[in-house]
């Protein structure tokens, strides 16, 4: 214990920033580490503005919006900001061919028509706090890693649990560092979150998959909900009696703006970064993990986009899903060329070497570091073939709904299968609720879209599975018979498969789940779609699943001690934990970039070059009337700027996803922008940050204000901010 606390207070010691950019801070740690450095960026404010626990501060006003993104209040009503491509599932799913809010966009003329979201919550920060010694409590250098994790599991779960004792708030433990430190999150969670408004796709999306990670964007990436709450302003499920949230702080809104080299600072979720992992693991994401999942998407995305251009009902049942898969997808690109450009593999070999020849310069060292890199090697060897297999699950066989819809009825079956008594009133519960979600899957599938996207992977999955260097036997059986009796065909077996599983057929489905029995449990396991899913998820628990785990878990224990090396050896190095969608801050400034020779981009876009794209002919390039004829009659209100509007921003602040939705703050913490993405030469951030490329992409305030006002006519929103003129 005694070595784990004075590498803790190493720790403390080694990690003071010393250059603005990169970097995603803890905000309880600002005062301690950034706040100087911040100041001398342009920062105007105190670290107990950005984060307190004493008085309202700009933590107050952000949440962790749904499972993935950032939002920020911007009244003293409760109302949100975020992302469309954040809220679009929302707004997806109040929409219809009569009610088409994704091509027509949304906007509550009051309160009573703002629209309520089912399993929609936003999560708010209420505290932070280092419990590493409590965490660690009696672990000791001696145990077995078995040993250790139970205790920290045990010792996690106390914690945990005092810190919110007759509370209602919620707490979660991070690991840091690999486990190095850990630290306490107090949150609150809201479940009644309305949809406020949203712009027309053509606005929300504009640029689409072109566009898409790139720059210059002129996309209006934003949409607005209400947080409700009951009569004491705390957190209820949905209820009409529920009134506007009042939160203990909002954010005041700049219609300044900002210039080249304003200081701006992000405040949000970020989602995972890997900035320490080895060489091997590298290579594995630029050699084989990047280029096998952008081809298999690849497959996926033209089909839906073929099914989507020729009917409109498609087109809005899988606007979001075919969003959901391009925008990885493009990630990956743009990911394995950064990490290529910088020459990533080769600097981490060198840092490996550099690592290598100061451990063997003491004997001390050698002992505690000298066998990592070896035995790194080797188990990232042992586990390759392994990942591979878990990618092709993911992105071959899960990319068919059928299949993922299947695996949801898993526990409903097992539970009526079970061998004791039969408990008919939990089953007819859980029946019900599968019977609410199959109405939802059913009211966004389109079986011959899923059919040939099964066609698409299933021909790359038995491949891949059944090259020399995988595991044997990971292809199931019964897809390899069903393959077999179509004659080796995967378009006759897709037609086999499709028309013969009751889980294409909804009626069927849910004639079967009305009082759901023992006998109609046995119809779901002899479905063809299921038992193909279930031998498959089977195969893969046992073959793939359970041996990745416990080399993830060798791993991992290898980082943690590696990462304390890194440390020692670096003392002038700026080092902050890797984003695990934990609340972070990161700052930077206004800047362009040239991305390639010939090439420089300015910091910023404005209504001007959509008018401009427009005119190109691409299809992502369309533009709504009402915009053109505002932009016509210059009708900008009080929003142009040099006889435009403003649409979007970027900027040096380290972002990665889950950082969509968040808030862009200036110098004295007033909204500018939110945040929506990264430039496509900068996506390998989330691995290995680049100072000249990496940039966050950001939506102006201004054009948000512009098209509340102007184009939606919603001034009445407006009203309820606070602007700072």
């Amino acid at each position: 214990m005694n070595r784990i606390l004075s590498f803790l207070s190493l720790f403390l010691l080694i990690t003071t920033p010393s250059i603005a950019d990169e970097g995603m801070w803890l905000p309880h740690l600002i005062e301690k580490y950034n706040i100087a450095d911040m100041r001398k960026q342009g920062f105007k404010l105190s670290a107990e503005d950005i984060y307190s626990i004493n008085k309202p501060s700009i933590k107050d006003a952000i949440v962790h919006f749904g499972r993935g993104c950032t939002g920020e209040l911007v009244s003293a009503n409760g109302l949100l900001i975020t992302n469309h491509h954040c809220g679009l599932g929302n707004i997806q799913s109040h929409s219809s061919i009569e009610n088409d809010y994704i091509t027509n966009g949304f906007w509550a003329k009051s309160l009573d028509e703002e629209l309520p979201n089912a399993n929609l919550t936003v999560t708010f920060l209420v505290k932070i706090e280092d419990v590493t010694p409590l965490v660690l409590k009696g672990v000791t250098s001696n145990m077995s890693e078995s040993e250790r994790d139970k205790l920290i599991a045990s010792n996690t779960k106390t914690v945990a649990d005092s810190a919110i004792v007759g509370t209602h708030y919620l707490a979660r433990i991070a690991p840091m560092f690999y486990g190095n430190q850990y630290i306490l999150f107090i949150n609150e969670v809201f479940r009644d979150v309305r949809l406020v408004g949203a712009p027309p796709k053509d606005i929300g999306n504009f640029g689409g998959d072109t566009d898409n990670w790139m720059w210059p964007r002129h996309t209006g990436d934003f949409s607005l909900f209400r947080i409700y709450a009951d009569k004491d302003n705390k957190p209820a499920a949905y209820s009409p009696s529920n009134v506007p949230y009042k939160p203990k702080y909002f954010l005041p809104i700049s219609t300044k703006g900002v210039k080249d080299n304003d200081f701006t600072m992000v405040f949000g979720y970020p989602g995972t970064t890997q900035q320490f992992i080895t060489s091997h693991e590298v290579d594995y994401v630029v050699s084989s993990s990047n280029p096998m999942k952008i081809d298999l998407r690849t497959k996926r995305l033209e089909i839906m986009d073929n099914f989507m251009k020729s009917n409109d009902t498609v087109r809005i049942m899988y606007t979001s899903k075919y969003a959901g898969v391009a925008n990885a997808w493009k990630k990956w690109i743009g990911e394995r060329n950064g990490l290529v450009r910088l020459n990533a593999v080769s600097r981490k070999v060198e840092l490996e070497k550099e690592f290598a020849t100061w451990v063997a310069a003491n004997p001390k060292r050698v002992n505690e570091y000298g066998h990592l890199l070896g035995k790194f090697a080797l188990l990232q060897d042992s586990i390759k073939p392994l990942l591979v297999a878990r990618d092709l699950e993911r992105e071959a066989f899960k990319a068919v709904e059928l299949f993922r819809f299947v695996t949801s009825f898993k526990s409903l079956v097992n539970e009526a299968s079970s061998s004791v008594l039969f408990d008919s009133v939990k089953v007819a519960k859980m029946a019900n609720s599968m019977t609410a979600s199959a109405k939802l899957f059913y009211k966004d599938y389109h079986a011959a879209t899923d059919k040939n996207i099964f066609v698409a992977t299933m021909e790359v999955l038995r491949n891949d599975l059944e090259k020399p260097n995988m595991p044997t036997g990971l292809f199931p059986p019964n897809l390899s018979a069903l393959h077999q009796s179509s004659e080796g065909n995967w378009k006759v077996a897709a037609h086999l498969l499709f028309k013969q599983s009751v889980f294409t057929d909804s009626t069927k489905l849910f004639d079967i789940l009305n009082n759901f029995s023992a006998e109609k449990a046995v119809v779901i396991k002899n479905d063809i779609a299921y038992s193909i899913n279930a031998q498959f998820d089977s195969i893969f628990f046992i073959n793939v699943n359970l041996p990745h785990q416990l080399l993830s878990d060798e791993i991992n224990v290898l980082y943690r001690t590696y990462v304390k090396g890194l440390m020692e050896m670096q003392p002038n190095r700026v080092f902050y934990p890797d984003a695990n969608s934990t609340i972070r801050v990161a700052y930077g400034k206004v800047k362009g970039y040239s991305p390639r020779d010939a090439v420089d981009f300015a910091h910023f876009t404005t209504l001007d070059g959509i008018i401009q794209k427009s005119k190109m002919g691409v299809y992502d390039y369309v533009v709504p009337q009402k915009l053109f004829d505002l932009y016509a009659k210059k009708d900008y209100g009080r929003w142009a700027v040099n006889g435009s509007v403003p649409v979007a921003f970027i900027a040096t602040n380290h972002t990665s996803g889950g950082n969509s939705g968040s808030p862009v703050l200036n110098a004295k913490g007033e909204l500018v922008g939110i945040n929506f993405d990264r430039v496509w030469e900068g996506t390998m951030s989330d691995i290995m940050f680049d100072p000249l490329v990496c940039r966050n992409v950001t939506l102006d305030i201004r054009y948000i204000l512009f098209i509340v006002d102007k184009y939606a006519g919603a001034g009445y929103l407006i009203n309820e901010m606070k602007l700072v003129e």
